[in-house]
C-alpha cells in the first residue's frame, strides 16, 4: 500500500482565474461590510439630527476617518457590482466560461473606477 504524503501548496505560485478572484473579493468585501456595520449604523444615526451631522463633519476632517469611510464605500461598491453579477448568473445569464470571465473583468474594472471616484469625492 502506497502511503499518501500531504501536498504542500505554494499559494504564491498558484494563478487563480479572474472569476475566482472576483468571487473571493466579493466574499472579502462582504466580510468587511459585516465588520464595519457598527460604523455604518453610527453614521446613519448621526446624520438624522443637525448636531449629529455637525459631528460627522468634524470627524471627516480626520484623514483616518476619511480613509475608513472610503474603505466602507469601496467594499459596498464592489459588493454591489459583484452581487449583481452573481444574481445574473443565478438566473442563467452569463454562465458560459467566456461570458463569466468577461463579466468578472468588467465587474472588477467598473468597481475600480467607482472606488477611485469615491476616493476623489471623499478627499
Amino acid at each position: 500500500m502506497k502511503q499518501q504524503k500531504p501536498v504542500f501548496l505554494d499559494l504564491t505560485k498558484i494563478h487563480f482565474p479572474i472569476t475566482a478572484i472576483s468571487s473571493i473579493l466579493h466574499r472579502i468585501s462582504g466580510f468587511i461590510i459585516f465588520l464595519l456595520i457598527p460604523i455604518l449604523l453610527w453614521l446613519a444615526r448621526s446624520a438624522t439630527t443637525v448636531h449629529g451631522f455637525a459631528e460627522i463633519q468634524i470627524c471627516l476632517s480626520n484623514p483616518i476617518f476619511k480613509f475608513l469611510v472610503w474603505v466602507i464605500l469601496a467594499s459596498l461598491l464592489f459588493h454591489l457590482i459583484a452581487g449583481i453579477r452573481h444574481l445574473l448568473m443565478d438566473i442563467h445569464i452569463g454562465e458560459t466560461l467566456s461570458v463569466a470571465k468577461m463579466s468578472a473583468a468588467v465587474a472588477i474594472l467598473l468597481s475600480i473606477i467607482l472606488i477611485i471616484i469615491a476616493g476623489v469625492w471623499i478627499w
